[in-house]
């Protein structure tokens, strides 16, 4: 499961300065995101032609909602993996602080 590493601030191409925190996840987990993320980035790929091809807006909206719906899956993926990692990791350290930034993700992903 995932797990804060907040004392060690690097991004995602491993450079210090930028400050982003870093979580690592289980590799089955990570293949099946990256797995449903590059089928939903063919699915944008997709309704991009749509538009381009002029297809009908009813068509397109079906599409969008598909694609909606499997980021939906992918941001519950991440998280479960979030509340059962990083938050409970940081729970059992004593930082209750964890709580209000649960409470705000959840309240930027509603």
């Amino acid at each position: 499961m995932g797990s804060s590493q907040s004392d060690h601030p690097t991004d995602v191409c491993g450079h210090d300065e930028c400050g982003c925190r870093m979580t690592e996840r289980d590799q089955k987990l990570k293949s099946g995101l990256i797995t449903r993320l590059n089928r939903i980035e063919g699915q944008i790929r997709g309704i991009k032609g749509m538009i381009e091809k002029d297809c009908y807006c009813d068509d397109v909206l079906q599409q969008l909602s598909a694609v909606q719906s499997a980021l939906n899956a992918v941001g519950k993926m991440v998280l479960r993996d979030h509340i059962h990692g990083c938050v409970a990791d940081r729970l059992r350290a004593g930082d209750a602080e964890i709580i209000d930034e649960l409470v705000a993700t959840i309240g930027k992903m509603l």
